[in-house]
């Protein structure tokens, strides 16, 4: 756990962490031919995003709302929100599912620029170390309830994404591509 002065622990460097253990996940994923591994590895791929997405939308986010761009601010709920379906499906699907791969991939593509997002010069960290907000406290705040949620999803298995930017629109499905036959 990144850790400040004394038993403090920093806001943004806890938040930088977790995107760097998610990185090396998907990489493991990408790395991976089995599939009973690659489903473990999709599985905690998800939990640590789900942990990861709720401590900064129920803590950081509203936080350092009056530190960041209202702009920056709402654009990242509304790409939790996105990978949000990705997860659910992956969550609800198994490596013998097509796309499940295509899924998985298509979430670290998102993560990826979404971190980029958070993480840039002028990004939403850089901001809210500009603001008047205590980082250290925030940590401590953020590293608390992540142990709980850890704790919690690991006891109980993880719970079906919720949105909180996105309404949930009903989706029609239509025909099932059909990657088997050529035109």
């Amino acid at each position: 756990m990144p850790r400040g002065n004394g038993n403090s622990v920093d806001a943004i460097a806890l938040l930088k962490n977790d995107h760097r253990t998610v990185e090396g996940l998907f990489e493991r994923f990408e790395n991976t031919n089995g599939k009973a591994t690659k489903s473990k590895i999709a599985q905690q791929i998800c939990m640590e995003l789900m942990v990861h997405s709720t401590i900064e939308e129920e803590i950081f986010y509203p936080a350092v709302k009056d530190a960041v761009d209202e702009e920056i601010h709402d654009e990242a709920y509304v790409e939790h929100d996105g990978a949000k379906v990705l997860i659910a499906e992956i969550l609800a699907g198994s490596p013998d599912d097509e796309f499940y791969d295509a899924k998985v991939k298509v979430l670290s593509e998102m993560i990826k620029h979404h971190v980029k997002e958070e993480e840039k010069r002028d990004g939403m960290f850089a901001q809210a170390k500009k603001g008047d907000v205590d980082m250290q406290a925030l940590g401590e705040q953020l590293a608390n309830r992540k142990a709980e949620l850890t704790t919690e999803f690991k006891r109980t298995g993880l719970p079906p994404p919720e949105t909180r930017a996105m309404k949930g629109a009903e989706l029609r499905r239509g025909h099932p591509v059909d990657v088997g036959v050529s035109a």
